[in-house]
């Protein structure tokens, strides 16, 4: 069964939705906005994706319901004008903020389509006891107030800066959720070596990219003998020193009791 991957937010994470019964399914395209029901009320979301799920329409827990329709200019206005004091509602946020001790930084304010509710997306290093700040926050928007808890990731994710190579990052062009970068990549692909510096993005994190070509190295290394295996070539048995996955070769050290050690170069076929 075909779901619809819907964000509230380019921050936020990724709701499933159903085509309502009869529809065209081949009139909705990514980039289209859609009116839907939450357990919080009315909202407008982006359509950023499909995704295939069980016949039981559950994920995760999650009921995956039909949505209302498809957002019309009305919608789109309403929407708009919900949201177009977000940055005054941001600022007069973060002023209330600083007068409390709470270690948070807010990063961006969404109003909900139905205007019932504030969501607020911050940054901290832990968790954070906001109890009183959104008690204060309701008694003055007069609105339910949602804290959405970000990590480093996502506040690079809101920016859209720049990368090292010169493209809009990719966890804001094109990249839908942030998945696990392990320092085993730049292992596997050789470039562990460049530093810390070079393999971070803007987030202080692995760069995402390093994920992009894994399964390609993880299937290319199975052809290669680990570092440190005894191995034997046209010049004798040695040592696997080491790999160039590619070139597509390894070095293994040869010792010889009349010429020394010596160095060759096998090619992987």
């Amino acid at each position: 069964m075909k779901a619809i991957e819907l964000q509230f937010a380019h921050w936020d994470q990724i709701y499933l939705f159903l085509f309502p019964e009869k529809t065209d399914q081949t009139k909705l395209s990514i980039g289209d906005y859609l009116v839907v029901k939450t357990a919080l009320g009315l909202d407008l979301g982006k359509v950023v994706g499909w995704r295939e799920i069980n016949e039981d329409n559950t994920v995760e827990d999650q009921q995956v319901k039909p949505y209302i329709r498809r957002a019309t200019d009305d919608d789109l206005a309403q929407y708009q004008e919900n949201n177009k004091d977000n940055e005054s509602k941001l600022v007069q946020c973060q002023e209330m903020v600083k007068k409390t001790t709470l270690q948070m930084k807010l990063v961006d304010c969404l109003v909900s389509f139905d205007g019932s509710r504030i969501v607020l997306a911050f940054i901290a290093d832990g968790r954070v006891d906001f109890r009183e700040l959104v008690k204060e926050l309701t008694k003055k928007f007069k609105k339910s107030i949602r804290m959405h808890q970000l990590g480093v990731r996502d506040e690079a994710k809101i920016v859209g800066d720049i990368g090292s190579c010169g493209r809009r990052i990719c966890c804001r062009s094109h990249l839908k959720e942030l998945g696990n970068v392990s320092t085993d990549y730049a292992k596997d692909q050789q470039v562990a070596h460049r530093g810390s510096e070079r393999l971070s993005g803007l987030c202080g994190r692995l760069k995402c990219c390093l994920a992009y070509e894994e399964d390609f190295y993880q299937e290319r290394l199975k052809k290669f003998p680990v570092v440190g295996k005894v191995v034997k070539t046209k010049d004798g048995q040695g040592v696997v020193i080491g790999v160039n996955v590619i070139k597509g070769t390894y070095d293994v050290r040869v010792e010889d009791d009349k010429k020394g050690s010596n160095i060759v170069k096998v090619e992987v076929k």
